[in-house]
């Protein structure tokens, strides 16, 4: 069966920097952390994969001894846990609240599938709780439950290791050639690639300069009729999308590869 795989974070929502950066900023202020991330700071933290991860790049010898944090790495583990556990609880509320509107053409291009008898998914390095939360406001409550959510801590290395990718192929019985990725990071499309799969970059707030070579696409968004029109920034799969991106473009990716496949 043919199959989307979304990332969460900046694919169906800029949730970067309306939610996760806010989010944490307010757990750090609770637990009276001596830190707070600027929008520039964040940007090199998105380049960590996962929330606990970001959260335990803060553990320099200065800053332990800054917040006078405990030493022991058990113990700055089970702080990491308490901190992310707080800092999902107020991503999800501010989820529910309506800050992160869906990208462009996310719910539009979901319906598309549906009908089209494709398979959904999501892969993210995120909480399943945020994850589902996400997905629901931005595609709708019936058809957030087509979707398979791959999420969290369910493998041991997060992307770019192509781990939670090959958990999802496994899981949903599909061969590579079957699955188109939506990311919007390289760390996204790195893991992505690392699997075998075919991948469509939706550049987002925090991504648009990275390095995107191995894409089959590379696009502003997925566009939207009467809405935001899609910018072509790299096809090497020779989609030619119009001025919104539609499953039938993705049908042109699974039929050809050039990227993995060259002639």
């Amino acid at each position: 069966m043919p199959t989307l795989i979304f990332d969460c974070d900046g694919v169906l929502a800029d949730t970067e920097r309306y939610g996760h950066l806010p989010a944490f900023n307010q757990t750090f202020r609770e637990f009276d952390l001596p830190v707070q991330w600027s929008d520039e700071e964040y940007a090199s933290r998105v380049l960590i994969g996962g929330g606990k991860e970001r959260m335990a790049s803060l553990f320099t010898p200065d800053f332990v001894a800054l917040a006078g944090l405990p030493t022991d790495a058990q113990t700055q583990q089970d702080l990491i846990a308490k901190w992310h556990r707080r800092k999902t609880e107020i991503y999800t509320a501010l989820v529910g609240e309506g800050r992160m509107p869906a990208r462009p053409g996310i719910a539009r291009l979901v319906n598309e599938a549906i009908e089209a008898g494709y398979g959904l998914a999501v892969a993210s390095t995120s909480a399943e709780t945020s994850v589902r939360a996400v997905l629901g406001q931005a595609v709708g409550v019936d058809a957030a439950a087509v979707f398979r959510v791959f999420a969290g801590d369910i493998v041991a290395a997060k992307k770019p290791a192509p781990d939670i990718y090959l958990l999802a192929l496994s899981e949903l019985g599909l061969a590579p050639g079957e699955v188109v990725v939506i990311e919007d990071s390289a760390n996204g499309l790195r893991a992505a690639l690392a699997a075998g799969l075919s991948t469509v970059v939706t550049v987002s707030s925090y991504t648009r300069d990275e390095d995107f070579a191995g894409a089959d696409l590379v696009i502003s968004s997925l566009g939207d009729p009467g809405g935001e029109v899609t910018t072509v920034l790299h096809d090497a799969a020779n989609v030619r999308p119009g001025a919104w991106v539609t499953i039938q473009d993705f049908n042109v990716i699974l039929a050809t590869d050039p990227v993995r496949n060259p002639s």
